[in-house]
This record gives C-alpha cells, structure tokens and sequence, in this order.
C-alpha cells in the first residue's frame, strides 16, 4: 500500500534535524524534522497529480504539512485568481515566519502579475494579524522593490504599526533591502519615518550587516541610530 504523505514525511525526519528547526521556531511545538529539499521534493510530485485535492483536505497538525501545502501553492499550475483564492484560504494557516517566509519567496508568479497580487496584499497590509502582517510585508520585499514601486513600498511598511515581533522584523528586514536596492529614496525615508525606536534600529543593523554596502556608508548608518 503506497504511503500517506504523513507517513512519508515521519520516513524522511531526523532527530538532530527536528531539534534544530524546532529551536529556530521557538512559538511552535509540532515539526517532524523534514528538511526542506525534501519537501520540496514532494510538492512536485504533488502538483504532478490532483493537487487540488490535496489542497481540498490539507493535513495541518505538523509544520510540515503546512508548509507543504504552501510550497504547492508556489509550484501548481494555475490562473491567477484561482491561485489568489488558494493562497487566500492558506494564509490563516501560517502560524510561524518560516512558513511565512519559505511560502511567499515560493509564489513567483507574482513577477508576471505584479499589478493583481498589489492589490491582493492591500487588506493583508492593515490586517491586525501578526502572520497576515508578516506575509504582505515579506512580500513586498521579496517582489516589489523597484523603481515603480519604491514609495508605495516605503509607505506601505511605514503605516504598519503593530507590536509582533515577527511584525517588527520583517519591516526592519524590508526596510535594509530596500536601501540596499535602492539607497536613495530610501535614505530620503530613514530621515522622515514614523517606525518605532527598536524597528528602525533594527533596520539600520540589517543594512550595515549586508556585504553589499560599503564601510563609508555603514559607518553614516550607525551614527543614525537612535539612543
């Protein structure tokens, strides 16, 4: 008898491997230890088949499971506002920023429909959801900064004001590769934003780790830290 996907995940765990992840996603408790080449190994397979059905009763008892539902999303084939309604109904199932994280840089076929998905991560940008909140940033920052969409960006992540963790790290997160991309209008914004303390010195942080600035510019970033 051919095994059930959760089975051939508690197959592919491994003891040392579970204990790691679990200790990078300290808020959850149910990960098998299933590396993610693995995974994504199976989403393919998966969207080889009726993935919909897959899909139609998702397993999420395991981050795996969950995280393998989104990997799908990113690989299926399908238009855009049938993918938009899948990934819609997966997002209240993120509950951690590596699924958050994994699950948004999957979704590549924003790149030919960048347009649409903007107006599908408006609502998501003034959610009051940590995860929600987490997703349209990381987002932005993985799709859309660019010329076009630099100030609509900045202004986007500005106006979020939420006290997740999560939240705040992902807007720092944006914010440094923003000026990496783009060091002008974004030094503009770090002159004239209204971020919390800890996120825009995180921010700043972010951007003098980045081996893509130079030591001049590193050392004019740290001097803008607030005390």
């Amino acid at each position: 008898m051919e095994k059930t996907i959760r089975e051939r995940l508690f197959v592919l765990a491994e003891e040392d491997y579970q204990k790691f992840s679990a200790a990078l996603i300290p808020n959850i408790a149910n990960v098998i230890g299933v590396r993610l080449p693995l995974l994504r190994k199976i989403a393919k397979e998966i969207v080889k088949g009726d993935w919909r059905q897959f899909m139609a009763v998702p397993e999420s008892e395991y981050f795996e499971e969950i995280m393998l539902q989104g990997m799908v999303l990113g690989y299926a084939e399908a238009e855009v506002e049938e993918r938009l309604s899948y990934i819609a109904a997966f997002i209240p199932r993120i509950d951690n920023w590596s699924v958050c994280d994994s699950f948004c840089t999957g979704l590549k076929f924003t790149n030919d429909n960048k347009a649409r998905v903007w107006d599908f991560l408006q609502p998501y940008l003034t959610s009051t959801e940590e995860y929600e909140l987490r997703f349209a940033i990381v987002m932005l920052l993985n799709f859309y900064i660019e010329d076009k969409y630099i100030q609509q960006v900045l202004m986007g992540i500005d106006n979020v004001k939420h006290a997740g963790y999560y939240v705040k790290m992902a807007v720092a997160w944006a914010v440094s590769i923003c000026y990496v991309k783009l060091p002008e209008p974004t030094g503009f914004y770090l002159a004239n934003n209204t971020l919390d303390d800890f996120t825009y010195n995180k921010a700043l942080q972010k951007i003098t780790e980045s081996c893509r600035v130079d030591k001049e510019t590193k050392a004019l970033i740290r001097r803008m830290k607030r005390r």
